[in-house]
């Protein structure tokens, strides 16, 4: 964990902790959380186990509050709680540390750099009270890498001695980039990321915020297309949700309503001439069906579309052809299909979070507020075993977070649902 130098002054928080010890509800500073949770992965260890640094207040800090300015970013594609943790960083720098300069930069790293000409708004908490009620983000955000070096002319300029990146894998990637920077200058700011990922594809941080309203909101979705397949003869319900990479949303949601025939997902390939037949013979026993599938899913029978402006590569819509594909089999096998096609992404990215996750942003606000103010920097904050960690950026964004086709969360979707392990040739001649 890359630190700025040991902290020497006396934290405002300090009272909290002095008399504390590492609990089951509290890990001390001086302990570790252990990556491993069972015996049999720890014994196929060689030496000391691999751990992380706990999350929370520290009895001495590193900056001063008194005379340090504070930049909040947010960047990427939108999320429900992104407001809640701006709110949560101003309120816990302000009303617990005394910081009192703190500026919000307006639409991502674009506003960090001079040529684009935005402005930056100071936040307050009379700024930013309420603003946990709306969806979208009030700094407003965007796609694309920007060059470092003026985003660190830009932090020199402002005076600004910790930046808060709220953002996904490509925003981390450049929090490191500018981490990079600022080390090469030899300058002591601290880069702090909260990670935002709607696909819950960051490892290592237990689940990204906004995650749970997602997939709750999502099962709206999956009962309207059950509703309308149910209601009439040959009816199939076909949600889309989103998925680049992992199809935790799909998963999920088509767990909460329980009412899913088939869940498709990036990770277990899935062969559509076998997957058809199948879903013949499911809408002739039971008269309908619902399928969810993740937006990543089969692309193997898309054309790439180029990349957007993160670099990532756009996908092909999955959805819509298999949309195609369901009606053209249905009609050549002389079936009747009433197909009903749902994609709700963008009317969920945009809501405000749920309860549980206001709590989590709050949650991750503060600690990632504690880092920060310690001293730590290139990191960003994350739960492990249900434990508040600090995870060094390298590691965060050095693999991507998947469901596992043998994990017990895949497991419990092929119950749900009843669908084969896998499609193949075999079960598309018994379904014929």
């Amino acid at each position: 964990m890359r630190t700025l130098g040991e902290g020497r002054i006396g934290s405002p928080l300090g009272g909290l902790v002095t008399r504390r010890g590492t609990t089951e509800h509290y890990v001390d500073e001086t302990d570790r959380v252990l990556f491993d949770d069972t015996l049999a992965l720890l014994a196929a260890r060689d030496g000391e186990p691999p751990s992380f640094e706990p999350g929370g207040p520290r009895r001495q800090i590193y900056f001063d509050p008194s005379k340090i300015r504070v930049g909040i970013v947010t960047c990427g594609g939108l999320c429900p709680g992104l407001n809640d943790v701006i709110r949560g960083l101003v309120l816990e720098l302000t009303s617990h540390y005394g910081v009192r300069r703190i500026v919000g930069f307006r639409n991502g790293y674009r506003g960090m750099v001079a040529r684009h000409g935005h402005d930056v708004v100071e936040l307050t908490p009379a700024g930013v009270d309420h603003i946990n009620e709306h969806g979208g983000t009030i700094l407003g955000t965007s796609r694309g890498n920007q060059d470092p070096a003026e985003i660190v002319d830009c932090l020199e300029q402002l005076g600004i001695n910790i930046l808060f990146v709220i953002g996904g894998d490509g925003s981390m990637r450049g929090a490191q980039r500018i981490a990079a920077e600022i080390s090469s200058r030899d300058r002591r700011i601290a880069v702090v990321g909260v990670p935002k990922t709607i696909d819950n594809d960051i490892p290592f941080i237990g689940h990204s915020f906004g995650f749970q309203t997602a997939f709750g909101k999502a099962t709206e979705s999956i009962r309207a297309a059950h509703t309308e397949a149910t209601a009439q003869p040959g009816g199939i319900g076909l949600v889309q949700l989103m998925g680049r990479h992992s199809g935790f949303i799909a998963c999920y949601a088509a767990l909460a309503n329980n009412d899913a025939d088939y869940v498709l997902i990036p990770e277990v390939p899935v062969d559509v001439e076998a997957f058809l037949p199948h879903l013949r013979r499911r809408v002739r026993e039971r008269g309908h069906a619902l399928v969810v599938v993740a937006e990543g899913a089969g692309q193997e029978y898309l054309t790439a579309v180029g990349t957007d402006a993160s670099g990532n590569q756009r996908l092909g819509d999955f959805g819509v052809h298999l949309r195609r594909r369901i009606l053209d089999d249905f009609a050549a096998a002389g079936e009747e299909a009433n197909l009903k096609y749902i994609d709700p992404s963008y009317v969920i990215r945009s809501v405000p979070a749920n309860p549980y996750d206001s709590v989590y942003c709050l949650r991750l606000a503060q600690a990632a507020v504690h880092a920060a103010m310690a001293g730590r920097t290139e990191m960003v904050v994350g739960t492990w075993r249900n434990r508040f960690v600090h995870v060094p950026i390298p590691v965060a964004v050095a693999t991507r977070n998947q469901v596992d086709p043998d994990g017990d969360l895949w497991m419990s979707v092929l119950e749900a649902t009843g669908q084969p392990v896998t499609f193949t040739a075999d079960v598309a001649q018994q379904a014929a």
